[in-house]
């Protein structure tokens, strides 16, 4: 090879070189204009992508919102990377600090924004449902109901009865958006499950017998205002039923209303229904409420004493008396008074 020939290759891959580098420096330039941060990540924009959107839509959605600087370098990208078909359904936190390629690889990441709920204990399954609904997670609260009297959920974790209400263990959950209800209710039945694994007195527990603890428990948790009261309070019922006294329970007179009332009258005691415990004897048909760890722990645990009443007094706290007799001067001096 002469020397025309080596300085010729020589030059050539000079000029290959710097072409690369010329084209890498103006497409990082392009990239910086085009595709970089709009601003300082100051604002923010929840980017909600549906199952099946093209990614044209996302696109117009992003610059809209003015997250990117170009909806056509976007487009670009989206070619370039080929993520047409890799962008995730979801909900996305997205701000103005982000540059075009740091939003790609996050809606094609799937690491979505997860929505938090937190069902307080006591809520029945109409008040989750409600929550569902308000939190985007379900379409209504009658489309909940139905999964909670699925035969197929009800079969699977031996619940012997008619709905899963008493076994959607209260407390804070995360999912992604469109996370399908049958999954979200699984998550609190294994969450009721796991926290009764703490109580001793729960293990290898047959079902009917467990369901009585949770109708107990249901009641106890509607009732107390104190957590150190339960045990106390679901000894008042269990003696009232070996006794064959009505167990009288202004809660589950309450499950019979869609919102709970402030104060209950003469006529809300004559309801007929199953679920009044002033009129039947026994325990109604079902938990009327989904109670919490100390509640279920009261029911396994309850104090037995002579007590048979107990009303909630002006601080918060209940008074246990033994007698009616006793039972009605209470009343009179903690409640009547309130009303005179």
């Amino acid at each position: 090879m002469n020397s025309k020939v080596k300085k010729y290759l020589i030059l050539s891959g000079l000029g290959a070189a710097l072409l690369l580098v010329l084209a890498l420096i103006s497409f990082f330039v392009v990239d910086e204009i085009k595709g970089g941060a709009v601003g300082d990540g100051q604002n923010k924009y929840e980017l909600i992508i549906d199952s099946g959107e093209p990614s044209s839509s996302v696109v117009r959605e992003l610059a809209s919102a003015g997250m990117i600087k170009s909806s056509v370098y976007f487009n670009y990208l989206i070619k370039f990377t080929r993520a047409g078909n890799k962008i995730k359904q979801g909900v996305y936190d997205i701000n103005d600090g982000m540059s075009s390629r740091k939003i790609l690889d996050v809606i094609i990441s799937g690491k979505v924004k997860l929505i938090t709920f937190t069902v307080p204990e006591g809520y029945n399954n109409r008040q989750i449902g409600d929550l569902l609904v308000t939190k985007k997670l379900s379409p209504s609260r009658e489309e909940f109901l139905k999964v909670t009297q699925s035969q197929a959920l009800l079969t699977k974790y031996n619940i012997p009865a008619n709905t899963l209400e008493g076994y959607l263990f209260p407390e804070t959950y995360s999912v992604p958006l469109n996370y399908p209800l049958e999954r979200i209710t699984e998550m609190m039945i294994k969450r009721f499950y796991k926290k009764l694994e703490s109580i001793p007195e729960a293990k290898g527990i047959k079902p009917a017998d467990l369901h009585f603890r949770v109708v107990l428990a249901s009641i106890v948790e509607r009732e107390a205002v104190r957590k150190e009261e339960r045990p106390m309070m679901a000894g008042v019922f269990l003696t009232r039923i070996e006794k064959n006294i009505n167990l009288e329970s202004c809660a589950t007179i309450q499950y019979l209303f869609d919102k709970p009332k402030k104060r209950l009258f003469e006529s809300d005691l004559k309801i007929v229904s199953p679920y009044n415990t002033y009129m039947n004897g026994g325990w109604p048909p079902g938990p009327i409420s989904n109670p919490g760890l100390p509640a279920l722990e009261a029911s396994f645990r309850p104090m037995k004493s002579d007590k048979l009443f107990f009303l909630l007094k002006p601080d918060g706290s209940h008074y246990f008396s033994s007698t009616f007799k006793e039972h009605l001067e209470a009343k009179k001096k903690f409640i009547d008074v309130l009303y005179q």
